[in-house]
């Protein structure tokens, strides 16, 4: 039987990347939805190569193309997630970039039995509440992006109180190894990653190090361990993406090519397969190249560092705050309307002020509707 497959946000890196991996192993899967957003074009032409029994779209501009579209090919158009007829998908997967991708990961869970999730901005602002619906409809998690794929497979069979610090790998970004003035970054100059091949947003959050706080703040909640437990270690070849250092003194690290496909791959079929995917290259080409050099992030080059004492110190609610900013002012700097050094300077500023802290004091996170009631606050400052 082949497996039934929702992809949210098709159109995306990660959709792209899945699409690409389902189209190599038609016996094995069936696409029954599709989703995008901006790019109607690559949906369509997604579509027309997939045959979904369903497209779901919300984007008001071009919903009237998507439409025509379906009614011609005898596909079920739908906007709301909750109108789905009754069907089970075997797999979901959840790529829809930003906070926008947050009530649809939730309203998609009662309806697959298991969801690969490669959105860090939904777990960061809304862990709480898909935990619950995974628990209520029984469905199984799994994270896909490499580093909380790696971790989750280094410590599954670990004992949790033997574990002492788990690293999460950065590549440095396009100015680890460079001298350059930060208030002179052009946007090509930071989405201009070294190794990964990535939308804008997250390349400008790699060029700064945001990318990998959001992720350590991302790992304490998906696997229930405090901020302090997590460090970043730099790792330019990107070939490891997390490493588990034990009290006992061993260590252990997951090695692959950086390639989403591979995390991707490995989440869509069962963790034990026998299907032969791809070799790593363990081997160096010659003496001078070392694959295996780690670094301690530098502060003065990576100000976001200061990021992850803030996180920590204000809980649920400050997380999604320091979430939504940063996506906030990326969108800002990606508009031209600041620079890319004022990305994590206004950061910390807006976080350590006491308009903040009042708010923080006196709004908790009980409902999803206070998670949108934070991030319309956090609008309304930048906006101020």
């Amino acid at each position: 039987m082949k497996k039934k497959i929702c992809i949210l946000g098709s159109t995306g890196s990660i959709g792209k990347t899945t699409l690409q991996i389902l189209s190599e192993n038609k016996k094995d899967f069936e696409v029954v939805l599709l989703s995008g957003n901006s790019n109607v074009d690559l949906l369509i032409s997604q579509a027309k190569k997939f045959k979904p029994i369903y497209i779901y779209y919300n984007n008001f501009y071009f919903k009237d193309k998507i439409q025509s579209f379906c009614k011609k090919n005898k596909i079920n158009f739908i906007d709301n997630l909750k109108s789905i007829n009754k069907i089970k998908f075997d797999i979901t997967v959840s790529a829809i970039s930003g906070i926008a991708g947050l009530i649809p990961t939730l309203d998609i869970i009662k309806y697959s039995k298991k969801i690969l999730i490669a959105n860090k901005e939904s777990i960061i602002c809304g862990w709480s509440f898909i935990l619950k619906q995974l628990k209520k409809y029984n469905c199984k998690f799994i994270p896909i992006d490499s580093e909380h794929f790696s971790i989750l497979n280094l410590i599954k069979n670990l004992n949790r109180n033997s574990i002492d610090k788990i690293y999460l790998t950065a590549s440095g970004g396009p100015f680890f190894n460079k001298e350059i003035n930060l208030n002179n970054v052009t946007i090509n100059q930071a989405i201009n990653h070294p190794v990964w091949n990535m939308g804008k947003k997250i390349s400008v959050d790699s060029a700064n190090l945001m990318n990998k706080i959001l992720e350590i703040i991302e790992a304490s909640l998906l696997f229930n361990f405090p901020i302090k437990k997590f460090s970043i270690a730099i790792h330019p070849k990107s070939l490891v993406h997390a490493i588990v250092q034990n009290n006992n003194g061993l260590s252990f690290l997951a090695y692959h090519e950086p390639d989403m496909k591979i995390p991707i791959f490995n989440s869509l079929y069962d963790e034990l397969n026998n299907k032969k995917f791809f070799k790593n290259n363990f081997f160096y080409k010659n003496k001078k190249e070392n694959k295996l050099l780690f670094f301690k992030p530098d502060f003065k080059k990576y100000p976001a560092l200061q990021v992850l004492d803030i996180a920590n110190k204000y809980g649920k609610n400050g997380i999604i705050m320091i979430n939504v900013f940063n996506e906030l002012l990326v969108n800002q700097f990606l508009s031209k309307k600041i620079f890319f050094s004022d990305i994590v300077r206004k950061l910390l500023l807006i976080m350590q002020s006491n308009r903040i802290k009042k708010y923080l004091k006196i709004n908790k996170i009980k409902h999803i509707n206070d998670v949108f009631k934070t991030y319309n606050f956090c609008k309304g400052i930048l906006n101020w």
